[in-house]
């Protein structure tokens, strides 16, 4: 128990130096964001990671979910219980039927 308590006290020190730190931080960002310079706006945009492009198949099977969602929103409610009565059901029909493998 004491062993416990020695390490958390150990471990806890590090975070207790820190606390002024940290506090004093977020009062210097605010008094610099009421007027900052011209300088720092465009450098804080390319620091964000640049976003991965879809592959070409990624984007069909995107395709294809966004056409037979269109196509499934559109039915009514008997023609969704012909066509399977859930999403994951007509999903799978329509995909393949949009690929071509229209063997189901």
């Amino acid at each position: 128990m004491i062993d416990r308590l020695v390490r958390i006290a150990i471990l806890s020190v590090p975070l207790l130096a820190a606390q002024p730190v940290l506090a004093k931080e977020p009062a210097a960002k605010e008094s610099t964001a009421k007027a900052p310079p011209a300088s720092e706006a465009p450098s804080a945009a390319p620091a964000s990671p640049a976003a991965k492009q879809p592959s070409a198949g990624q984007s069909a099977a995107r395709d294809r979910q966004k056409t037979c969602g269109a196509e499934w929103r559109a039915l009514t409610d008997a023609q969704k219980a012909a066509q399977g009565p859930k999403w994951p059901q007509y999903w799978s029909k329509c995909n393949k039927r949009l690929k071509g493998d229209d063997k189901a």
